[in-house]
């Protein structure tokens, strides 16, 4: 089956979910394909690297603002990607499908990534990868939408009420309801108990929930499929995605403090913001998006990071174009600033400090990804 078919099939699944395009309805089952889907570029990394003249950029837009048939088509791009074969079961042997391969590059780097300098443009390459595979692979024509949780913040009844977990135009809702989490297996429990949490369970709703997650929950990439679960809650994403938190995220006067703030400034929830509040306000206890390594295996990470990235473009824009070259921070996980274990050895990051995607990309600079329209990136939100 053609990719481009594909997607044309997964839109024409999806819509029979409704008699009325736009109207919420429990998803349909999804068949395979029938023989194995085209994979263009073969295992050419260097597509993701090569600079360009950005003229045309992509546009990201917030969720909400895509029409019923442009939501439609990123969900087909992404189911369609959970299909494509995988690139790196060679060395991650839980890789079933290219959006494994996603998954499993985080899990491996994780401890590379997160805070410490590395975390924004990491970030910021990885979620242009995937979208590139969407379009190269799916035939998806737009940008990675992001999730404005600004916009549902506002109470938490509106957070539930989120069109990113409509069953039909979205991604599925909550799991259900597991009072006592505790008898988990250890690396399904996050690091930070979460209050107000109402999941726990398998999501049920949405096409996404017919889908195991291949890898995880933790840092394995281990063949383990298992169910994507979710564990709300709103009153968390009430007080860390609101508009008070989100403004004093860009008021941070430069990079150091900017990514400090973004993604915490002391372990736990009271000096929780923006990027643990979205993953864990999801999240929970025991949902996928919670862990900090397997948190790809919910799709609803790449609209949250593509939040984290619209907000480090849109601070950016504020001293344009000094914070152009502006970064900072330790090139080692848990290291001063965020060094609330003991003392860690650690080197600043530089413009010139690499940015590794084992398997899937080929290494590049931090001066690479500085800009949105520039250099290897071509792309825009509004």
């Amino acid at each position: 089956m053609h990719v481009k078919s594909f997607v044309t099939s997964a839109l024409v699944v999806l819509a029979q979910g409704s008699s009325v395009l736009g109207a919420p309805a429990p998803a349909p089952a999804f068949p395979s394909p029938a023989t194995p889907l085209e994979v263009r570029d073969g295992d050419d990394m260097s597509i993701y690297s090569t600079p360009k003249t950005c003229t045309n950029p992509i546009v990201r837009k917030e969720w909400r603002a895509l029409s019923s048939l442009e939501r439609l088509s990123y969900i087909a791009a992404v189911m369609c990607l959970q299909l494509v074969p995988g690139k790196t079961a060679g060395t991650n042997k839980g890789v079933r499908s290219r959006y494994d391969d996603y998954q499993a590059v985080h899990i491996r780097m994780t401890d590379f990534i997160h805070f410490n300098g590395f975390f924004h443009p990491w970030h910021r390459q990885y979620l242009a990868m995937f979208e590139a595979d969407l379009r190269r692979y799916c035939g998806y024509q737009g940008g990675v939408p992001y999730w404005d949780w600004t916009l549902d913040a506002v109470s938490e009844a509106k957070v539930m009420q989120s069109p990113v977990f409509d069953s039909f135009l979205g991604f599925g809702g909550n799991g259900g309801y597991i009072a006592d989490v505790s008898n988990f297996p250890p690396e399904y429990i996050s690091m930070v108990d979460v209050p107000g949490r109402t999941g726990g369970g398998c999501v049920t709703s949405g096409i996404f929930s017919l889908r195991p997650v291949s890898m995880g929950p933790g840092n394995s990439t281990a063949y383990n499929p298992h169910c994507l679960r979710r564990d709300i809650s709103p009153w968390l994403m009430t007080q860390t995605l609101n508009s008070t938190v989100y403004n004093r995220v860009l008021s941070q006067p430069d990079f150091f403090h900017f990514t400090l703030v973004t993604e915490g400034t002391a372990p736990g929830v009271p000096a929780m913001t923006t990027h643990g509040g979205g993953h864990l306000g999801v999240g929970g206890n025991v949902g996928e998006i919670a862990n900090m390594y397997s948190s790809p295996g919910d799709p609803l990470f790449f609209l949250h990071h593509s939040q984290i990235d619209r907000t480090w473009d849109k601070w950016q824009k504020l001293q344009w174009p000094a914070r152009k070259s502006e970064i900072a921070g330790p090139d080692t996980m848990f290291a001063y600033p965020f060094d609330w274990f003991g003392p860690v050895p650690y080197q600043n990051v530089t413009l010139n400090s690499d940015l590794n995607f084992p398997g899937m990309g080929n290494t590049i600079k931090i001066s690479d990804v500085m800009d949105t329209q520039d250099k290897i990136l071509c792309y825009k939100y509004v």
